[in-house]
């Protein structure tokens, strides 16, 4: 295939313009995220933003990234924007549940992403923390005191440390498995215990980069503890209990036992299952997942620190619709 020189290894952004190849035998029949990936030496991902953006044209048209592509096509490919180095801050508010001189917590609302990356750079928790502090030009301002992450559509509780003493003193916490959280969840079914251990390995799924699954070739372990406290027109309400913190580790666990998480896009319930539920579980936009509370020891006094995050309103009518009220969690 001609052309291939004319990216670096591993670059996808930048000021180059368009460039240009056309398919040979080598790539005829592949899909179209793969060729990309080959052709500008780029992961499948750094592919994908670019299809998603639209910043490859196949014949003059965008296409899926699973499309396949034909002897003779032409690809046109044009690089992103150069990456920023930092996150510029911007006045977004914040729900504040706890704050003093070394520590803030924060309820994140569902749909905000935590930290800055390729095709959401504005919008973030970052760029709303940086102009809460009025911090500019850190050289860690792409994820100022970040110690933790929830998935762009989890909500709940968030700790931030404000300098490297209290972020290191936390991190050694996580990395101790001396923090403890407690998630809010609606899953799909009847459990057959009210109580349980899922014990099982994750890793990145197979075939589908973007996901994770307990039938990982390369996984690492990973442990969730649930309790159901109810259960109503075919739905659970759950606590669930994460020991270790795999990326997505919860939303895969109760997908692996049979008991996938109302409105979860890539591990959710066929609509088959959501038969008989509430009109507003069938129509939930996100995981039915929050971050309901968080246990530490504080970096600084010591003492030991239980920050609980208010339901979203979603969660709260996916709730009111079951019946259910809402119960402080017991861990």
């Amino acid at each position: 295939m001609a052309g291939q020189a004319s990216f670096r290894p591993g670059q996808v952004s930048g000021v180059d313009s368009p460039r240009r190849f056309v398919i040979s035998a080598e790539h005829g029949g592949q899909r179209l995220d793969r060729v990309v990936s080959s052709v500008i030496a780029a992961t499948r991902s750094q592919a994908k933003v670019l299809i998603d953006q639209a910043r490859v044209m196949v014949n003059g048209q965008p296409k899926k990234a699973g499309y396949c592509v034909r002897v003779g096509d032409t690809l046109c490919i044009e690089p992103l924007p150069a990456a920023p180095t930092t996150a510029a801050p911007q006045a977004i508010p914040l729900d504040v549940l706890y704050e003093d001189e070394v520590l803030l917590a924060i309820n994140k609302p569902p749909a905000m992403v935590v930290h800055p990356a390729p095709g959401q750079w504005q919008g973030t928790v970052v760029n709303a923390l940086l102009f809460r502090w009025g911090w500019r030009d850190s050289g860690h301002s792409l994820r100022p005191g970040i110690l933790h992450r929830l998935d762009k559509d989890t909500s709940g509780v968030l700790l931030v440390a404000k300098d490297e003493s209290s972020a290191e003193h936390l991190a050694r916490q996580f990395r101790a498995r001396q923090v403890h959280k407690t998630y809010a969840a609606v899953a799909v079914g009847r459990f057959r215990a009210r109580t349980g251990r899922i014990e099982l390995p994750i890793g990145r799924h197979p075939t589908d980069r973007k996901k994770m699954s307990v039938q990982a070739r390369h996984s690492r372990a990973a442990l969730s503890r649930y309790q159901v406290v109810a259960e109503a027109q075919g739905l659970s309400f759950v606590r669930l209990f994460p020991t270790t913190g795999r990326t997505h580790q919860l939303r895969v666990h109760m997908a692996a036992l049979g008991h996938p998480l109302v409105g979860d896009q890539m591990y959710g319930p066929a609509q088959a299952r959501l038969r008989g539920a509430p009109a507003v579980a069938q129509t939930f936009g996100r995981q039915a997942l929050h971050a309901e509370a968080i246990r530490f020891s504080h970096p600084v006094q010591g003492r030991t620190m239980t920050i609980r995050a208010p339901y979203p309103p979603d969660m709260r009518a996916l709730l009111e619709a079951m019946g259910v009220s809402e119960t402080r969690p017991v861990n």
